[in-house]
């Protein structure tokens, strides 16, 4: 081996890729990115998180419970007047955890000798499994720290005396971690896939000169992007059932909610990332850096859209920012028909941004291809 040449070999490389500002921005600026999302933001550990409570005993006892378990930091305690208001926020998202005090609860608490248990009743999102499963673990440890303490005034506690905590989950009750990744799949795939097909084939085409060949035709540019995206989209529809139908037979994972909705809901969300990769070629002129930029969207994606983490867990201001990816609504929609059986009706917000982000995405993507025109 010639050292020399060798030397003149890793000095050329280092000159060229030193002399591309966004290949250097790559590799100094996502390695510090994931290590303060993994370190910082994202965690599985249960903090602040919303408690909706329903304390129909309304007693001192109970009210230092609520008191207690909002203390620790663990939990943000929400009150709420009936039991129906209490499954109306799960049911949307307000809050991750139901807590229900019934209204013997002061009454069994200060019966000694074992003759009743007072009990409370938590209610969890079992969608959000790792979440729900972390959030049971830490609310049975404060209430077994708390209940000694919750004796009426000037009586002790009777040996033994402690409360019992009754769970429930209305969806994905054994807390299954598959239904939750599998719903989430959908958008990973759906996302990062898309964008990179579609920016790699495009760059291509302006390298060859046959997307500039194209240009020059009489064919509008509406017409261009949709030549572009639509087939693009017919195959990853065709995913879509591929993936669904496999994840029932071999995962035993089904959707709960109606299996067409689904597909139509995931087939416009194809177009939406069919209309980002578009306007990431629109901005590269190289398939390297299609691919770079592409990743570099893979990052946020993966990290901030509730695909694998809980948003709920993160920092105000990086859940505002999570709201900026079209894929964080499709993954919440993805989640509600596989694991609530949610409706359109139910789910008519989350598919109206879905519609704004891709009404967005569309005009821009079309702006970039008259740009060049």
């Amino acid at each position: 081996m010639n050292w020399r040449r060798l030397r003149t070999l890793i000095q050329r490389e280092a000159r060229a890729t030193l002399r591309d500002p966004f290949t250097v921005g790559v590799l100094v600026s996502v390695p510090l990115l994931a290590l303060l999302l993994f370190g910082f933001v994202l965690s599985t550990e249960v903090k602040h998180l919303a408690l909706g409570v329903h304390d129909a005993a309304g007693s001192r006892a109970s009210r230092r419970l609520v008191a207690e378990l909002g203390a620790k930091g663990t939990f943000d305690p929400r009150p709420y007047a009936t039991r129906e208001s209490l499954d109306r926020a799960l049911v949307s998202g307000d809050v991750s955890v139901g807590l229900v005090i019934p209204p013997a609860f002061d009454r069994d608490l200060g019966r000694a000798g074992g003759q009743a248990t007072p009990q409370i009743q938590v209610i969890y999102d079992g969608g959000e499994a790792v979440l729900a499963g972390n959030a049971e673990g830490f609310l049975r440890s404060l209430v077994a720290a708390t209940a000694p303490d919750l004796s009426p005034r000037d009586e002790p506690a009777a040996p033994g005396t402690g409360v019992q905590v009754i769970t429930r989950a209305p969806h994905n009750p054994r807390f299954d971690g598959k239904p939750f990744m599998v719903a989430g799949t959908f958008g990973f795939v759906l996302s990062f896939l898309t964008v990179l097909i579609t920016a790699v084939s495009v760059v291509n085409e302006k390298i060859t000169g046959t997307f500039e060949q194209l240009q020059v035709t009489p064919a509008t540019s509406l017409e261009i992007l949709l030549g572009k995206i639509l087939p693009l989209g017919g195959v990853f529809a065709f995913d879509v059932v591929l993936m669904m139908i496999v994840a029932g037979l071999v995962l035993h994972v089904w959707p709960e909610g109606n299996v067409v909705f689904f597909v139509l809901v995931s087939s416009f969300y194809v177009l939406v990332s069919l209309a980002m990769g578009v306007i990431i070629s629109a901005t590269s002129t190289t398939a390297a850096e299609a691919v770079q930029k592409s990743v570099l969207l893979s990052i946020p994606l993966v990290q901030l859209s509730g695909f694998a983490f809980p948003i709920r867990n993160m920092p105000l201001p990086v859940r505002w920012v999570a709201e900026i990816f079209p894929a964080t609504h499709y993954i919440r929609v993805s989640r509600a028909i596989y694991l609530r059986g949610e409706g359109p009706l139910g789910l008519s917000p989350e598919l109206l941004l879905l519609v704004l982000f891709g009404a967005l995405l569309m005009a821009y993507a079309l702006r970039t291809i008259e740009a060049r025109r």
